[in-house]
């Protein structure tokens, strides 16, 4: 009996723990933060952010299904490569929040229709799809989405909170 009590209780703190990795956001940035850059390292999976020059924080992301390279044409499941803006915001995406970047630039277009191909849109910085937001950090395993910079709920909260409208995104290889 003493053996069972104690297998449960392990199982439950084993639970919370992958839970509180799973769902916590750490070193969470004060009330009143507005960043100016943000930074994407594919090859390291990485969103940095900055303020003034000065690197605040980073997150571990997950990317389009097929990360290398530069996004080429609509329905790649490639992420652009480039120089950006958030040019908009959408509370009621199909991913818990998303922040839009204003791909395609006037160079990506040209691109595209000189190899008479569409470029692609829609490309954001968002969470978990809605209702699967219990994956938590593990959304990270794999690259999972069509192009897009996906980060846990409660980091695009923090990131929906700190970036204004027409902060600058540099997205490298």
């Amino acid at each position: 009996m003493k053996r069972t009590i104690t297998f449960a209780v392990l199982i439950v703190v084993c639970a919370l723990a992958i839970y509180l990795y799973a769902h916590h956001n750490w070193n969470l940035l004060p009330v009143g933060t507005t960043i100016d850059r943000i930074l994407v390292e594919k090859s390291a999976r990485r969103l940095s952010i900055f303020q003034k020059a000065n690197q605040i924080k980073s997150y571990r992301i997950a990317l389009g299904r097929k990360p290398l390279g530069a996004k080429q044409e609509e329905g790649d499941m490639k992420t652009p490569e480039g120089i950006y803006k958030i040019d908009g915001r959408n509370p009621q995406s199909s991913f818990h929040l998303a922040l839009h970047i204003s791909y395609p630039s006037d160079e990506d277009e040209k691109r595209a229709t000189a190899r008479g191909v569409p470029p692609g849109f829609d490309i954001m910085i968002h969470g978990i799809q809605n209702g699967r937001g219990w994956i938590g950090a593990f959304h990270r395993w794999n690259d999972w989405t069509a192009g897009c910079i996906a980060v846990t709920d409660e980091e695009i909260e923090e990131l929906w909170r700190v970036t204004p409208d027409g902060t600058t995104i540099e997205i490298r290889p």
